[in-house]
């Protein structure tokens, strides 16, 4: 057995693997789209959450902590991304390829990518620094050629 930690994206797959039926089966008895919306929730409150963890251990929240962790989403190629602009009261950036929306299509999942993984990027930032704002117009994962990633430090 590897002591290697398991990467974001895979982490994402068996995460989905486990949860959508569990959404599917309660779609059957509550309706999907609420069923959809408990588990945005409970992602987006635990993403919250490891936000203020993050900044918590890094002992600072800056735009560039910010930019680092965000950053690190990335690894294993799970995405690409164009950096458009990281100042200390702005970054913004694109996402080119989502190989998380890749993953949720071959595995038959896709219209369970924003509930799973997308919707955990605004409560991230909250979580993070609560001056800092975010704004994301479209989704690679909801048929968008590329994600808009906006974070903006209200000073």
């Amino acid at each position: 057995m590897s002591d290697q930690p398991v990467n974001l994206i895979d982490r994402r797959v068996i995460e989905a693997n486990a949860l959508v039926p569990v959404i599917r089966a309660f779609g059957q008895k509550i309706g999907l789209d609420t069923a959809k919306a408990v588990v945005q929730k409970i992602h987006e409150n635990a993403s919250r959450a490891y936000g203020r963890a993050c900044a918590q251990e890094k002992k600072s929240n800056t735009m560039a902590d910010l930019a680092e962790v965000v950053s690190s989403w990335a690894k294993g190629n799970a995405l690409e991304e164009d950096v458009i602009e990281l100042t200390e009261t702005r970054y913004a950036f694109s996402v080119t390829r989502c190989r998380y929306a890749e993953k949720y299509r071959e595995l038959g999942m896709a219209e369970f990518g924003y509930c799973l993984s997308c919707c955990r990027d605004e409560p991230f930032a909250e979580g993070f620094n609560p001056d800092i704002r975010f704004e994301r117009c479209q989704t690679i994962m909801e048929g968008a050629p590329y994600c808009d990633f906006k974070f903006t430090l209200d000073t």
